[in-house]
C-alpha cells in the first residue's frame, strides 16, 4: 500500500481519484490537491458516494517549487500522480526530486508561450532521477499511454520486426454543443492547430496540420469516421525506443461542425497564443476563449456513444508480412456511470491509475526517466481488462492500409 497526492483537480483528475479510491489495497491514503479545493472537495464528496472511501484534499499551487517542496516534505508521499496541465510538469518534477517522491503524468512539458510537444526538457532530468534512486513515468494516459504500451505488448506477442505504426484516435461521442473539447480546451486546440510532424525512415515530416485525412472504419459497430493526420507526442518516444519502425502516423476523428468552428475561430485569431491588448489589460485569446467554452468535466451528463482508440501496426513474422491492430473501446455512458465522467478523461485516468499501480507494486520501478513503451507491457494490458478499459487485437489483411 502507498500514500499518493493526485495534483489537477479537473475532468481527468476526478477519474483518478475515483479510481485509486476502488483500489484501498493499492492506495491506502490519498490526497487531491489543487489550486481550487473546491473542486477538490466536490470531487471527494462524489468519490465518498460512490466508494465510500474518504479522501483528502488540499490547495496547492504547481507552479510554487518551494511551497510544493514544503508540502511533499511535510507529507511524505510514495508518489505524485501529475494531471495537471502540461506547463506544469517541470516544477512538480523539481518538487519531487527535491524531496524524494515518485514522480507519474499523463502528458509532457510544453512551454506556456510556445505550441510545443517535446520530451526533451524531460529526458534532461533522467541523470538527475536515476542518482536520486527516484522513477518518473511519463505519459501514462492513452495516448500518449496506452497507445506506447500496446505497441510494446504487439511487438512482445505479434512480431519479430514492427515496420509502420498508425495510432488511430476516434471519438463518436456526441455532446450536442455545436463546439466543444472534450479536454481541457487551450491544450486541445494548441495541439490540433500545431503543424503535423510523422516519422518516415527516420526523418521527421512536417506538413499543415490535418492537411492529409482519412476514412476509417472502427471495430464492434462504433462506426465510420473521417480521421486527420495530427502529431503527438507518443510518436516521439515511439521513434526513439522502436528505430526499426519506417513509419509513425497519429490520427484523431474530427466532426464537421467542429472543424468549421474552429476554421472560423483561428481565422478571427481566437486560437492565438500570443498576449493582445484588450481595455488596458493584456490577455491570450485562447486563455480567453477557454473561458467562453463548456468546461470539459460538465460534458458527462450530455454525452453519448464510444471512442475507440487503437494501433495499428504492420510488420513481420517467421518471414511472413502480418497487420494486427489493437484496440480499446469505451462507452460514454458507462464512464459517466461508474465515476461521472464522459469517456476521454475516463479513458486517460485510468491509465494513470495502473501506472501509478506499476510503481507501487514495484513491477515499473526503476531509477530514472522513462516513457511507457520502455517497461514490460503485460501487467498494465492485464489492469486494463480489469479495471475498466478491455482490449481487443485483431489480426487484417496483411496488405491493409490506411494509404489505400
Amino acid at each position: 500500500m502507498a500514500k499518493v497526492i493526485i495534483i489537477g483537480a479537473g475532468g481527468v483528475g476526478s477519474v483518478v481519484a475515483h479510481k485509486c479510491a476502488q483500489l484501498p489495497e493499492v492506495f491506502s491514503d490519498i490526497t487531491l490537491a489543487s489550486r481550487t479545493v473546491s473542486k477538490c472537495e466536490a470531487i471527494a464528496a462524489s468519490v465518498l458516494e460512490k466508494t465510500g472511501t474518504q479522501i483528502k484534499t488540499a490547495q496547492i499551487d504547481a507552479d510554487d517549487v518551494p511551497a510544493l517542496s514544503d508540502y511533499l516534505a511535510a507529507q511524505k508521499p510514495f508518489m505524485v500522480i501529475n494531471v495537471a496541465l502540461p506547463y506544469q510538469d517541470l516544477t512538480i518534477m523539481d518538487a519531487c526530486l527535491a524531496t524524494g517522491v515518485h514522480y507519474l503524468d499523463t502528458a509532457n512539458y510544453e512551454p506556456l508561450d510556445t505550441a510545443k510537444f517535446e520530451y526533451h526538457w524531460q529526458w534532461a532530468y533522467q541523470d538527475k532521477f536515476e542518482q536520486a534512486g527516484l522513477t518518473a513515468l511519463l505519459g501514462s494516459g492513452f495516448d500518449p499511454g496506452a497507445t506506447n504500451v500496446f505497441t510494446t505488448y504487439l511487438k512482445k506477442h505479434f512480431f519479430d520486426t514492427i515496420e509502420s505504426l498508425d495510432i488511430i484516435d476516434v471519438n463518436g461521442g456526441n455532446h450536442g454543443y455545436a463546439f466543444a473539447t472534450n479536454f481541457n480546451p487551450e491544450i486541445n486546440i494548441r495541439e490540433i492547430t500545431a503543424d503535423c510532424r510523422h516519422y518516415e525512415d527516420g526523418e521527421v515530416v512536417t506538413t499543415p496540420a490535418m492537411s492529409e485525412s482519412r476514412e476509417f472504419t472502427c471495430p464492434e459497430g462504433v462506426g465510420t469516421y473521417n480521421i486527420y493526420r495530427l502529431y503527438h507526442e507518443e510518436l516521439e518516444s515511439l521513434n526513439k525506443n522502436f528505430p526499426e519502425l519506417k513509419k509513425l502516423q497519429f490520427w484523431m476523428s474530427f466532426g464537421d461542425s467542429y472543424l468549421k468552428h474552429l476554421e472560423v475561430l483561428q481565422n478571427v485569431g481566437m486560437t492565438g497564443i500570443e498576449p493582445v491588448e484588450f481595455q488596458g489589460q493584456q490577455i491570450v485569446p485562447i486563455q480567453f476563449l477557454a473561458k467562453l467554452l463548456p468546461d470539459p468535466s460538465t460534458l458527462g451528463p450530455r454525452t453519448k456513444g464510444k471512442t475507440c482508440i487503437g494501433c495499428l501496426v504492420k510488420g513481420t513474422k517467421d518471414g511472413a508480412p502480418k497487420t494486427y491492430y489493437c484496440y480499446q473501446i469505451c462507452d460514454h455512458e458507462a464512464c459517466f456511470e461508474e465515476v461521472g465522467s464522459q469517456a476521454i478523461s475516463y479513458t486517460t485516468g485510468v491509465p494513470a491509475m495502473i501506472g501509478a499501480k506499476m510503481l507501487i507494486e514495484k513491477q515499473w520501478l526503476k531509477p530514472g526517466v522513462f516513457n511507457m513503451e520502455q517497461n514490460n507491457p503485460d501487467p498494465f494490458m492485464a489492469d486494463m481488462n480489469q479495471y475498466g478499459l478491455p482490449w481487443q487485437v485483431i489480426e487484417l489483411d496483411a496488405d491493409f492500409s490506411l494509404e489505400s
